[in-house]
C-alpha cells in the first residue's frame, strides 16, 4: 500500500483508475468549445473565490455524542454515533492538497450513498472546565462507495484551516472521528437525460462520486458536463483522473479554466463567465440538472449560496440570468 501512495504521488493520481477498478479505453472525446469574453471580477471576489473553505459544516445542528470505538475495523459509517477510523496512509497530490486513505473492517463497505458527504471531528483544545472542544468538519470520499475495507479523502490544507490542519499533521496509524452519511443529492441512473456541473477547487469531489456512478453504469445513458475552475494549471485536482475517464467515455465532457494560465495552458482563463456556462452546459429543460459546488464567493456568482438553514435557498447569479429554475438546479 505504502508503494501505490508513493506513485501516485508521483503521477498525481494517475493511479486512481487502477485504485478504483478503473475503465476501458473507448474512442477519445474532447470538449472543444469556442468559449468567448471571460467576466471581470474584482480582486476581493477573487479572494473569495479560491481561499475561502467550501467545507464549513452547519455546527449548531451536529450533536457531540460521545465516539464510539469499535477497534481498529469500525463495521461502517453510522449516522447518529461517532466511530473512530484509522489512518492507512497519505499522499502528497499539489502543492497544497492531500490523499488520505482511511481502513476499516476489508469485508465491509463503508455505506455510502451518491451523492453524499460525512462529517469528522477532532479534540484540538480544550474548554475552562477542562474537556475537549471540536472542530467539525464534512468532506465527500472520492472513494468507490463500493469499495470495501478503506475510503479515501483529498483535502486541500489551508494555512488557517484547522481541521485541514489537523489532518496534515496525522501520521499512519492515527484515528479520525467520523459520522455518516450525509445525503446531499439523491442519485438514480438516468433520473436526466443531462447533467451539467460547475466545480472549483475541492468542490470537485461530489461531482466525482456522481460521474463515477454514471459511468461505471452500462445502462446508465447520462451525458455529463463539467466546468472546473481553479487558480492555475497546477491546483486542477484529479486532472489526470477526468482526462482519463473522458478519454474513455464519449459522455463525460470536461472543461478546465484557471485564473493564472500557464504559457502552455490551452484551456479557459478566468473565472466561469455567462459565456462559459451558456457554450458548456445543457440549455434549460425539463431533463437537465446542474449541480454546483464550489467556495461561497464562486457560489454567489454562480448560483446564489444556500439559505441560513442549509435549504437551497433563492437561485440567483449566471445560472439564473441563463433560464435555469430552482428545480433544475443543486448546490451541493
Amino acid at each position: 500500500m505504502a508503494a501505490f501512495f508513493k506513485r501516485l504521488a508521483r503521477t498525481n493520481l494517475m493511479a486512481f483508475t487502477d485504485a478504483f477498478g478503473g475503465h476501458s479505453k473507448s474512442s477519445y472525446s474532447n470538449f472543444r468549445v469556442p468559449f468567448g469574453a471571460i467576466a471581470a471580477i474584482s480582486g476581493g471576489f477573487s479572494y473569495l473565490y479560491y481561499f475561502s473553505s467550501p467545507n464549513l459544516a452547519h455546527l449548531e445542528q451536529i450533536k457531540e455524542e460521545g465516539s464510539q470505538n469499535i477497534g481498529t475495523y469500525p463495521h461502517s459509517l453510522n449516522p447518529d454515533k461517532w466511530i473512530e477510523f484509522n489512518l492507512q496512509d497519505t499522499a502528497r497530490v499539489s502543492h497544497n492538497t492531500q490523499l488520505f486513505r482511511f481502513s476499516f473492517d476489508p469485508t465491509k463497505k463503508l455505506g455510502l450513498d451518491v451523492a453524499s458527504c460525512i462529517i469528522t471531528r477532532a479534540p484540538l483544545e480544550l474548554d475552562a472546565e477542562g474537556k475537549p472542544k471540536y472542530i467539525i468538519r464534512p468532506y465527500t470520499p472520492i472513494s468507490d462507495p463500493e469499495s470495501k475495507g478503506y475510503f479515501d479523502l483529498l483535502i486541500k490544507v489551508y494555512p488557517e484551516g484547522k481541521m485541514s490542519q489537523h489532518f496534515a499533521s496525522l501520521k499512519p496509524g492515527d484515528l479520525i472521528e467520523v459520522k455518516g452519511p450525509i445525503e446531499k443529492l439523491k442519485y438514480t441512473p438516468n433520473m436526466k437525460k443531462h447533467i451539467g456541473m460547475i466545480a472549483g477547487g475541492t468542490g470537485i469531489t461530489p461531482m466525482l462520486q456522481v460521474i463515477e456512478a454514471i459511468l461505471k453504469n452500462p445502462d446508465d445513458n447520462t451525458q455529463i458536463s463539467l466546468l472546473y475552475a481553479n487558480v492555475s494549471p497546477d491546483d486542477i485536482l484529479l486532472k489526470q483522473k477526468l482526462d482519463i475517464l473522458a478519454a474513455s467515455h464519449p459522455n463525460l465532457k470536461v472543461f478546465y479554466t484557471v485564473d493564472s494560465p500557464t504559457k502552455n495552458w490551452r484551456g479557459g482563463v478566468g473565472y466561469i463567465s455567462k459565456d462559459m456556462a451558456l457554450k458548456g452546459l445543457p440549455k434549460p429543460s425539463d431533463d437537465t440538472l446542474i449541480l454546483v459546488c464550489g467556495p461561497p464567493g464562486m457560489m454567489k456568482h454562480i448560483s446564489g449560496e444556500k439559505a441560513k438553514d442549509w435549504t437551497q435557498g433563492e437561485l440567483t447569479g449566471i445560472l439564473k440570468e441563463l433560464g435555469y429554475t430552482e428545480q433544475m438546479v443543486y448546490k451541493f
